[in-house]
């Protein structure tokens, strides 16, 4: 059974007002909100537990450490990586793609291709294009059809023998999209690439298992599923990331300096020069323990729930219009109504207490296809509730009364 009122009770901020009026929170795709328990583990690190890690030989700095290595065991768990070492802790999702192009991307030359998607966040796009402009690879594009989908057939003509790497985003962070990646993964690696999968919008609602995907790289962020901003994961299969370089010089990263040569350290200090965000790691592991006492797979079931709810009352609107109507989807429901310019809907419904995203979400090639400026998004979480949609509906009807 999920309750949802049990939920929203863990979740402090959720308590507040926004004008006079309750906070009625769609803004997950963009940062979610944190339960207390992930509150408590960093500000009880800032009061009790402070010390730097990985180097001290006092009490604090080792107690420290083993907490902040905590998290990344309790993290390597969640996603089934075979080995804690294969988690190397960012700043977040567009941290570890820039570590993957900066070093793995060493390995292309001129005539290579990477493979990525029409649906990509700039963060999974711009990485690639700079990369390309460094070595002379080629960047291929997988268009997408009007619903949103992703066209595998093209994708299979794009693989070849010069196909290095193919780096797609699981779940659209516009559109909600949940894409095929197993499936591509399997075609990529029948070609000899490599594929990189953006996990931002995928591991706050559902169960990601790296193990049975067999991607070599996965990339997330804990802010997005109620832990820590400031803080991400990426994850390597071991044999590859031995073969990658560094991607930062500095502290904890090195096993011996001289003033000649430096060598590395082992995974995972190899990509994680100098003083982590030791709090927020602590945060990590917190967000674990919370996500493993909940039931989460009733907690997803919830959340499609949210998603049907709201296309369906949506839907009734006169001159709606949806961005995003994949048969398989997630978390996210982008909209426009008529003519309506999709900021002005945002600006009243946060006078109405309601938090939406507008603009182009990061995603302005995906916004060139349906040639719009951008949409209004709803995006979901485990606290939102059926009342919390109609609410929404309520004052898209106003907004689009004062605007029309």
């Amino acid at each position: 059974m999920f309750n949802v009122n049990e939920i929203r009770a863990h979740f402090p901020i959720l308590q507040r007002t926004v004008n006079n009026k309750p906070l009625v929170y769609l803004d997950n795709g963009a940062s979610s909100q944190k339960p207390q328990p992930v509150i408590d583990a960093i500000s009880g690190y800032y009061a009790n537990e402070h010390a730097n890690i990985h180097r001290g030989v006092h009490h604090l700095s080792q107690a420290a450490t083993a907490k902040y290595e905590e998290g990344r065991t309790k993290l390597a768990g969640w996603l089934n990586a075979k080995r804690d070492h294969e988690i190397i802790f960012t700043r977040g999702t567009t941290e570890g793609i820039n570590l993957v192009a900066s070093s793995f991307g060493q390995n292309l030359s001129q005539g290579d291709e990477i493979i990525v998607t029409h649906m990509e966040h700039h963060s999974n796009l711009v990485p690639w294009q700079m990369l390309c402009e460094h070595t002379g690879a080629v960047l291929k594009v997988v268009p997408i059809n009007e619903a949103g989908e992703l066209d595998l057939e093209v994708y299979s003509q794009l693989l070849s023998e010069k196909t290095k790497l193919v780096s797609v985003v699981h779940v659209s962070n516009t559109l909600g999209t949940i894409n095929p990646v197993k499936e591509m993964i399997d075609q990529a690696h029948a070609v000899g690439a490599k594929v990189l999968v953006d996990g931002a919008q995928s591991v706050p609602h559902m169960r990601v298992d790296v193990q049975a995907l067999d991607c070599d790289f996965f990339v997330f962020s804990a802010h997005k599923m109620y832990g820590p901003t400031g803080i991400g994961a990426l994850y390597g299969k071991e044999e590859i990331l031995n073969a990658m370089p560094p991607y930062m010089g500095g502290g904890d990263m090195i096993k011996t300096v001289t003033l000649e040569k430096t060598t590395y350290n082992e995974l995972p200090h190899k990509f994680e020069a100098g003083t982590p965000s030791i709090a927020n790691g602590m945060g990590m592991g917190a967000t674990i323990d919370y996500l493993e006492s909940i039931n989460f797979d009733a907690a997803a079931k919830h959340e499609d729930a949210l998603v049907s709810y709201a296309t369906e009352k949506l839907a009734e609107i006169p001159g709606m219009r949806f961005i995003g109507t994949a048969k398989e989807k997630a978390s996210v429901v982008s909209f426009l109504v008529g003519d309506i310019h999709p900021y002005d809907v945002g600006v009243l419904l946060d006078q109405m207490g309601i938090a939406v995203r507008t603009g182009h979400h990061c995603t302005q090639p995906l916004m060139d296809r349906y040639g719009i400026p951008g949409t209004i998004r709803a995006s979901f979480g485990i606290y939102n509730t059926f009342e919390e949609v109609d609410a929404l509906v309520t004052g898209v009807q106003k907004a689009q009364r004062m605007l029309s």
